[in-house]
């Protein structure tokens, strides 16, 4: 049985390292492209300058190393959990803090609330000096970084806070069907994990978003009326544009649509709007036109029904995996391996090595796939803000947004398949240009 154990968690680990090191192994790819890649595309020679280049350049090499380190310390601290059987060690601890609050340990849902608080707040500890690095230094020290240090402690808490709000409630009663579900209980899970998914869809617009960002809507004036007008003609269930004040965090740019059901809300990020920067003497942001172009993106993504197929297919997957714990939670190995006792078997550690420890290589390759479909998506997008007539709007806008985001265009292929759910911009250029000479030509 021994034996049984040890094979279980060394092969357990030689993914997890196998994973590792095909990521890094990318990563160091893309590294040296930064590295060694000086020229500029004829594409972006007029948004790029040679400085403005060479700024992309140590982005993204301050960004690849930052990355590298923090997954290493990252697998080195999974595979010392592993193998040094501290899960047991932490179960066993919050089953002490139990009884040291008078709860027995027939009570697997409270013990399991503690663990789940425990493991959050061990995670969340052991990654923070990475925030604080990525924020306060990182982004920093390239011009993106707006938080003070008393907005980054607020946001830090109110995320921990939300995060135990929901997480508790969730892990409680998939122990709860567990327990209770009997030979169906993977159908009644997965039925609870969709309604809870689709609910947190629906509210996070209108209730966890505005606890951390400020949504006003949008002014009367011309960029409204024009959103509005995009927006009757293709019949856009259109509730309320807002700007969200996303400077106050940090000088990237983005806009998006919100709504699961019924009407729907368009967001536009305050960096987005083109305004003058006085520190770095420059005009950032896009026009109104090229915001149109941007929003008539977002729009294709509702025409396309790209979220409702996202949706369907990854129910498709939940089915599937929650299947798959339903198979083998049971199995006492699984439980062995990691240092517990014969025959203590909780839920919710089954739940976690069956997830995301022997469906690690699925996991992994449906991760591949889904980026994938993901830029299968967007050029979906983009070809529909052109056959809307956008396209110099939307070209335009893509190449302004990497220039004020410092984002270098140039990727090793391998790196790209494996990491981008959006197409390059290069490559989303060439299909733009594509795109807009097979109309010309119909025409």
């Amino acid at each position: 049985m021994e034996f049984q154990e040890d094979c279980m968690l060394f092969l357990i680990l030689l993914f997890s390292w196998i994973e590792y090191g095909w990521d890094s192994y990318l990563s160091l790819r893309q590294l040296k492209v930064y590295q060694t890649n000086n020229t500029i595309p004829e594409d972006l020679k007029e948004i790029f300058n040679k400085e403005s280049f060479k700024k992309a350049q140590t982005y993204g090499i301050d960004k690849s190393i930052f990355v590298l380190i923090k997954d290493f310390v990252g697998i080195v601290m999974s595979s010392l959990l592993l193998y040094n059987g501290w899960i047991y060690e932490a179960w066993n601890s919050c089953e002490e803090v139990a009884a040291f609050l008078n709860i027995t340990p027939d009570h697997e849902i409270l013990i399991t609330c503690i663990f789940v608080s425990f493991a959050s707040i061990f995670s969340y500890t052991m990654y923070l000096p990475f925030t604080i690095y990525k924020t306060f230094v990182l982004e920093e020290k390239h011009g993106f970084n707006k938080q003070t240090v008393k907005f980054f402690i607020k946001d830090q808490m109110k995320s921990m806070a939300l995060n135990l709000v929901i997480t508790l409630p969730i892990a409680s009663m998939a122990v709860y069907i567990v327990q209770l579900g009997g030979s169906m209980f993977t159908v009644w899970l997965w039925l609870f994990t969709t309604i809870t998914t689709l609910l947190f869809l629906t509210i996070y617009p209108s209730v966890i978003a505005p606890m951390f960002d400020k949504f006003v809507p949008l002014p009367e004036g011309s960029l409204r009326t024009g959103i509005e007008n995009l927006a009757s003609k293709l019949n856009f269930p259109l509730s309320q544009i807002y700007i969200v004040e996303g400077s106050k965090r940090s000088a990237h740019s983005n806009a998006y649509f919100t709504g699961l059901f019924g009407l729907k809300r368009i967001v536009i990020f305050d960096t987005l709007l083109e305004k003058y920067d006085e520190k770095k003497q420059e005009t950032l942001g896009c026009t109104e036109a090229e915001i149109l172009g941007v929003i008539a993106h977002e729009l294709g993504h509702w025409k396309c029904n790209h979220i409702n197929k996202s949706i369907v297919l990854t129910e498709i997957n939940l089915f599937l995996i929650i299947s798959a714990f339903g198979l083998l939670f049971k199995y006492s190995l699984l439980y062995t391996s990691l240092g517990f006792p014969e025959g203590e078997q909780p839920i919710i550690i089954g739940l976690v090595v069956v997830l995301q420890m022997v469906l690690a290589p699925y996991n992994y390759l449906l991760g591949y796939f889904s980026t994938a479909l993901s830029r299968k998506f967007e050029f979906e997008a983009d070809n529909f803000a052109v056959s809307l007539n956008y396209h110099e709007e939307l070209q335009s806008s893509l190449k302004k947004l990497s220039k004020d985001n410092l984002e270098y265009p140039i990727f090793d292929k391998l790196y790209s398949a494996w990491n981008h759910s959006h197409p390059t911009l290069l490559h989303r250029i060439e299909n733009i240009r594509s795109k807009t000479q097979d109309l010309k030509k119909k025409d």
